[in-house]
C-alpha cells in the first residue's frame, strides 16, 4: 500500500488491545476514501460497507412494527446503527452504550465520518440521542432499570468469536433470559453476526416467542466475492 494513501487518525491501547482508526484511499477507486478501525490488529468495521449495519436497524423498526419506540444499542462504531435508528420515525429515543472510552472520543472530535451529524443528533433534545461509556453486556445480566422496545447488539464479530479474550454470558441460555427482562412486551432483541451460530440460535428459541435469523448478501468490491453477514432477530 502507497504510505501517503494511509492516515492514522487515532492509535490507542485499551484492555482489548491496540484500537486504530484510519483513513484511506482505495487504490482501486481512486478519489473515494473510506474510514476504518481495527482491534488488536484484526479488522473491525469499515465505512466502505455499511448495508447489515443499517439493516439491523431497519429490520428491528419492521419486525417489531410499532410506534414510539424506546431503542438501546450496544457498540456505536462508527455509528451507522444508531443514525439508522434515529432516522426512523417510529423510533422516540435511542441509547448507546460503548464499551471503549475512545471510540466516544473520536466522535466528540470529528474523526468519523457521522461525527457532525451524531454530535448534533445528541446536542438536540428533541433528537432523543444519548451516547455512553459502558459494558452493554454487564448491564443487561443485571436487573433492569430501564425497558426497551429494541435491544441492538452489534459488537462482536459473532457469538463464537468475541472480542475479549473471556467469553461473556450473554449469548447463553442464562444470559439472554437476563437480557429479556429489560424488554417490554412485544419487544425485540437484535443481534449482528459475521457468522451463522446454530447454538446461539437454539438458545433464542429456548428464550423467545418468536426467532428470525436473516442473512444479508452484498458484494465486497474491494476483494471481489460476495460478503454474507447475519442477522438474528428474537421477539419478547
Amino acid at each position: 500500500m502507497n504510505p501517503s494513501k494511509l492516515e492514522i487518525l487515532a492509535y490507542e491501547d485499551t484492555s482489548l488491545g491496540p484500537l486504530c482508526l484510519r483513513r484511506r484511499e482505495l487504490l482501486s477507486e481512486p478519489g473515494t476514501f473510506v474510514t476504518e478501525v481495527t482491534l488488536n490488529h484484526e479488522f473491525l468495521m469499515s465505512s466502505y460497507n455499511t448495508d447489515s449495519e443499517r439493516a439491523i436497524s431497519n429490520r428491528s423498526v419492521e419486525i417489531h412494527g410499532g410506534k414510539n419506540l424506546k431503542t438501546l444499542v450496544g457498540g456505536l462504531g462508527l455509528g451507522y446503527t444508531a443514525r439508522e435508528l434515529l432516522a426512523h420515525e417510529n423510533v422516540a429515543s435511542v441509547e448507546v452504550v460503548e464499551y471503549l472510552p475512545p471510540v466516544i472520543d473520536w466522535l466528540r472530535r470529528g474523526l468519523v465520518p457521522l461525527s457532525a451529524e451524531l454530535n448534533t443528533a445528541a446536542l438536540n433534545t428533541a433528537a432523543h440521542l444519548q451516547i455512553t461509556a459502558g459494558d452493554v453486556y454487564q448491564r443487561l445480566l443485571e436487573k433492569p432499570q430501564d425497558q426497551f422496545d429494541l435491544i441492538v447488539i452489534d459488537v462482536d464479530h459473532s457469538p463464537s468469536d468475541q472480542l475479549g479474550e473471556t467469553d461473556h454470558p450473554f449469548y447463553t441460555l442464562v444470559g439472554l433470559t437476563k437480557a429479556k427482562a429489560h424488554l417490554n412486551q412485544g419487544g425485540i432483541l437484535a443481534v449482528w453476526s459475521y457468522a451463522e451460530n446454530s447454538s446461539f440460535s437454539d438458545a433464542l428459541q429456548n428464550t423467545f416467542d418468536q426467532v428470525l435469523v436473516e442473512p444479508i448478501k452484498t458484494i465486497n468490491t474491494l476483494v471481489g466475492h460476495e460478503q454474507t453477514d447475519w442477522l438474528f432477530f428474537a421477539k419478547s
